[in-house]
């Protein structure tokens, strides 16, 4: 050791952004037993600094000092992110001419745009005759679905030789293709239900910005020891990502209760959009080589519609992990969240406008091709984010985008069916108190039902009135009871509290599988037997619409020629018979008293049930 110096920390001033950095000083070195040395001095300046100081990035915190190799150290930093402009390139080729066939080899597709043309000669079996690779700035931009249609133009292909290069031939052959890059597109790189952003590409038909979201990542508790095999218990971090901008907090080491105290501001352009945060354990410390994995701790949704404007929420937010082995509790994240609104009347009007750009609905695109998209704008976001430095880590990215979530999950299965279900709940609700009315359980409800029944006949200008009046109160009421703090990962309604190790498992296995034959076996007849339900549930559904349609098809000629005979009886009857006094007879025959009901299926539903449908030609 040549020399050191100390300070007294309570002497050391305070420096907040925007003040002017503090100018270095000379400060003399001392000896290991503090004496003052005759020879030596170093420059230096010495702050207290915030969060928003910009060397608190590249600030090494004392947590990190024990880290191993200055990769590790580099991963345990802060950092802001931002995800690469994505662009839709649109290739449409309309024709080629002059082409002659000629064996060579398939050409690399390592360039931007890389067209081939090949001759299937065979089965499996395709012969390039010609290649031309393009520059992206060869493209026309569009900004909208207003500007006149891009020209195809002509261009001429290489014939490939054996060693690659292009074979000058006196006559070339020739493609026509059509090039745009659709900036009125937004690429998505993340589903639609849990979206971050929703501006289109091209910064011209950009709407402004509505708010602000300002969200504090303060801290954890009771997370799981992820290094318990080493002896250590968990180096924990965050990522928020919200919009094109992902940021990282710094590493907290060897604790089960890291505080971070850290705050990050996004722009909001749209309320219906979610932010994610993300808690994973930094598994670069203490690596040797840097390619150990980090592991997932759980996830934080929170969809800014659901906050109030200007109002804070500090609260702790479960983590979850669902893995192989079953449901985890892994830690509580603190959170505090703010929205901000600048905009009062653009965020309101906002709810009535597209969730998409223009160019979704008017040029649209397919929804298969809109998934193969999402999943190549994934790769490209993972792929440029991991190489940064220091590099946001690809599973990481994958986590945060919920790549896998398009993959069959039997699990999701039973969640989503379980979700339609609770929206028939209230149509349940109604039919059982119609039931209840009909049956004159409570004969005072079912006379007041009556009355209001016949008020709304004498006076029909009353019904919209009341509806719109019912729901206005309804909304009223409802108000004592909202939700108090926004919603989180629900075990119960993913289903993931009682879900059977095999289904886990066939959940988080590869595609293609790499289970062994049985095991695959086994979930494909249990898949069988799933699907043989479903079959007939729909098939039932086809059943009941193909006898509507049976009405007037004379596919069975008597139920037909009754039918049809009843329809001009009833428009007789309709025609010459106020419309108020049929209500009523309609009324009181549907909540006559039961005394003076059958047990017997009515001649309606009789008839319905016996018409034809073409079940019975299926093979």
């Amino acid at each position: 050791m040549v020399g050191r110096i100390g300070f007294d920390l309570s002497e050391v001033p305070v420096r907040v952004p925007p003040d002017s950095p503090l100018a270095p000083q000379w400060y003399r070195l001392d000896g290991k037993r503090g004496e003052k040395l005759h020879r030596g001095e170093i420059m230096l300046s010495v702050w207290l600094g915030t969060q928003a100081d910009e060397a608190f990035p590249e600030a090494w915190h004392s947590d990190a000092h024990g880290a191993a190799g200055p990769s590790a150290v580099a991963s345990t930093r802060a950092k802001v992110y931002f995800s690469p402009k994505l662009v839709y390139l649109r290739v449409a080729a309309i024709g080629a001419q002059d082409l002659v066939p000629h064996d060579t080899s398939r050409p690399p597709f390592d360039e931007p745009l890389l067209v081939t043309v090949e001759d299937r000669v065979g089965p499996g079996r395709d012969e390039p005759l010609g290649r031309i690779m393009l520059p992206l700035n060869a493209a026309m931009p569009r900004h909208d679905h207003f500007g006149k249609p891009v020209e195809p133009r002509w261009y001429s292909l290489a014939r490939p030789s054996d060693d690659g290069e292009k074979k000058e031939g006196k006559f070339a052959s020739k493609i026509q293709l059509r090039m745009s890059l659709d900036f009125g597109y937004h690429v998505l790189d993340e589903s639609t239900y849990y979206s971050s952003d929703l501006q289109p590409s091209s910064k011209h038909t950009r709407k402004p910005s509505i708010g602000i979201l300002e969200v504090g990542v303060l801290g954890a508790r009771n997370l799981i020891p992820m290094k318990a095999k080493d002896g250590r218990s968990t180096d924990a971090y965050c990522v928020a990502k919200y919009g094109p901008k992902w940021v990282r907090t710094r590493t907290i080491m060897n604790t089960l209760n890291p505080q971070w105290n850290e705050q990050y501001t996004w722009e909001v352009f749209d309320p219906c959009t979610v932010i994610t945060v993300v808690v994973f354990d930094n598994s670069q410390i203490g690596s040797k080589n840097g390619d150990a994995r980090d592991e997932s701790i759980g996830k934080v949704r929170i969809r800014l519609s659901t906050l109030e404007t200007d109002r804070v929420y500090t609260h702790f937010y479960p983590l979850l992990a669902l893995k192989p082995s079953g449901l985890k509790k892994t830690g509580e994240l603190h959170l505090a969240v703010r929205f901000t609104c600048t905009a009062w009347v653009n965020m309101m009007a906002m709810y009535g406008r597209p969730l998409l750009p223009k160019m979704h609905y008017s040029q649209p695109i397919s929804v298969m091709q809109l998934d193969y998209l999402r999943h190549q704008a994934m790769q490209i976001v993972s792929a440029r984010l991991s190489r940064a430095e220091p590099p946001l880590r690809r599973e990481v990215v994958e986590y945060t985008l919920d790549v896998g979530s398009h993959m069959f999950s039997l699990r999701r299965s039973k969640a989503n069916f379980y979700r339609i279900t609770s929206l028939f709940c209230g149509f349940a609700s109604m039919a059982k108190w119609y039931d209840g009315i009909r049956s004159w359980r409570n004969p005072i409800t079912t006379m007041l039902v009556h009355m209001l029944f016949l008020i709304l006949i004498c006076y029909p200008e009353l019904i919209l009135p009341t509806i719109f009046l019912y729901m206005f109160m309804i909304g009223l009421w409802n108000y004592r009871f909202r939700s108090r703090h926004p919603p989180h990962m629900d075990t119960k309604l993913s289903q993931a509290e009682f879900t059977h190790p095999d289904e886990l498992d066939e959940e988080f296995d590869t595609f293609p599988s790499n289970r062994p034959a049985d095991i695959v076996r086994l979930r494909y007849d249990r898949l069988r037997s799933v699907g043989g339900r479903v079959q007939t549930v729909v098939g039932d559904l086809a059943t009941q619409g193909e006898r509507a349609h049976a009405l007037l098809s004379w596919r069975d000629p008597r139920a037909t020629a009754i039918f049809i005979f009843l329809s001009l009886v009833v428009a007789i009857v309709l025609y010459v018979t106020p419309f108020q006094v049929l209500l009523v007879i309609t009324m009181l025959y549907l909540l006559r008293h039961p005394r003076f009901r059958s047990r017997m299926p009515s001649v309606p539903f009789n008839f319905y049930r016996r018409l034809p449908a073409k079940s019975d030609s299926l093979i």
